[in-house]
């Protein structure tokens, strides 16, 4: 009986004892799952909390980036170009971000935002500047808009054109003129002073160039004195547009085509210096140089090269050939189309093509205004340039460098004849000497 008792009591120490063991084996494995799934789910919130910060980095980056995208920055001497940048243009200046935004309203002071030195103005601060878009502040009215007088809250003397709202080309055509000129700066070009993006509004602001266009002084029916356009100041223009396009085409990277260069696009300061204004037709060329583009025809007939009119194939040579034109307008005083003309001289560098190379017909052909102001020598050299510029194959044309280097040492004769340096002296040479 006490066997039996004693075998019980063991068996149910045996038992115990192994269910106490069982037990033990079983807590280190729960301890472990305790510690290790606090651990895994502070891990995880800190993932998502990392995460979400770089997202809203990203997309504050990228939204400044809108602003500041172009990091491209070539400098030659006082002339610089910022390439391959954009600029965010919307429907109102009030923008987030800080890329276009007028804040002012009323009170007609000064925004303070700028993009890289370029104003942004609300419409009613134009107003005022304006005196409400009088007709007496009008400089002049074409298919682009009204161009008007007026004077920023600081005294500047501005030209403020009024972009007619015109299909897509008038939207494409501001945002162009103001992404180029902000970047790109030359003192051949027109400076932009500053622009307005105010609900439907599209304004541009220019420095005021107080002699008007070349256009006004070689063709208008109420141009001043033939004194105003004497020989030597007419060599000057030239040689300001040659540097103009030489800056466009070949200081800056890529290239800038103009696509529209004319005489009413040539503006003249108080020393009739010229600088070259309205780029909304501008196209950004190939890296390569003179590289092909093709696109719509767009221009001014009368000066648009063959090959561009013909295909729509554009380059810088498309340039140069307008540039030719302008100089046979300088020489001739003539208009690149006129069918008041006999037949035969209706087009201008038809009729001019023949006649530069021969030196008896060329001095027939001179703007009679000019009379005995140039030497023969110095009237064939710039025929010459002519020449070469209006040639019917592109390739035969010059680079503006090479025509910027033929006038220069023109231009220096005549400075050194005409000790002013507003090139407006009066003096006459013979044209046989």
């Amino acid at each position: 009986m006490e066997d039996n008792n004693n075998n019980h009591s063991h068996h149910h120490l045996e038992s115990q004892s192994h269910k106490i063991h069982q037990h033990n084996d079983m807590l280190p494995s729960t301890s472990v799952l305790l510690i290790i799934i606090p651990i895994i789910t502070i891990i995880l919130l800190i993932a998502i909390s990392l995460l979400i910060v770089m997202l809203k980095r990203i997309q504050s980056a990228k939204h400044n980036g809108i602003c500041s995208k172009s990091k491209s920055v070539i400098n030659n001497s006082n002339r610089m170009f910022i390439a391959h940048s954009t600029i965010n243009i919307h429907s109102s200046p009030e923008v987030k971000g800080g890329c276009l935004h007028g804040h002012g309203g009323s009170s007609g002071r000064m925004p303070q935002s700028k993009l890289r030195g370029v104003q942004v103005f609300t419409y009613k601060q134009l107003e005022m500047c304006t005196n409400t878009f009088s007709e007496a502040n009008v400089i002049s009215n074409g298919g682009y808009g009204v161009v008007y007088r007026g004077i920023l809250t600081d005294g500047t003397v501005a030209a403020i054109k009024v972009l007619q709202r015109e299909g897509k080309q008038w939207e494409r055509s501001f945002r162009l003129e103001v992404d180029l000129l902000s970047r790109l700066h030359s003192p051949y070009l027109v400076e932009l002073l500053g622009y307005c993006a105010d609900q439907h509004h599209r304004l541009l602001i220019f420095e005021y160039m107080p002699n008007g266009s070349l256009q006004q002084h070689l063709h208008s029916q109420h141009k001043q004195s033939k004194n105003s356009l004497n020989w030597g100041v007419r060599l000057r223009i030239a040689l300001d547009c040659a540097r103009a396009l030489e800056d466009l085409h070949e200081h800056t990277t890529p290239s800038v085509i103009h696509r529209d260069f004319k005489c009413s696009n040539v503006l003249l300061d108080q020393d009739f210096r010229a600088k070259v204004s309205d780029f909304g037709l501008a196209k950004i060329g190939s890296d390569k140089m003179n590289g092909l583009i093709s696109t719509r025809v767009l221009g001014t007939t009368g000066y648009l090269a063959p090959e561009y009119a013909s295909t729509g194939k554009l380059t810088t040579k498309s340039d140069v050939y307008s540039y030719g034109v302008v100089l046979l307008e300088l020489l001739t005083g003539r208009v690149p189309i006129d069918t008041k003309r006999p037949p035969g001289e209706h087009v201008l560098v038809s009729w001019a093509l023949p006649r530069l190379t021969n030196r008896e017909k060329v001095v027939e052909m001179v703007d009679p205004t000019l009379e005995g102001q140039y030497t023969k020598k110095d009237l064939i050299q710039v025929a010459a340039i002519a020449a070469m510029c209006v040639q019917t194959e592109a390739d035969y044309r010059p680079l503006m460098t090479d025509v910027v280097q033929s006038l220069v040492p023109l231009v220096k004769t005549y400075s050194s004849a005409c000790p002013s340096n507003s090139f407006r002296c009066n003096q006459t040479v013979s044209p046989r000497s």
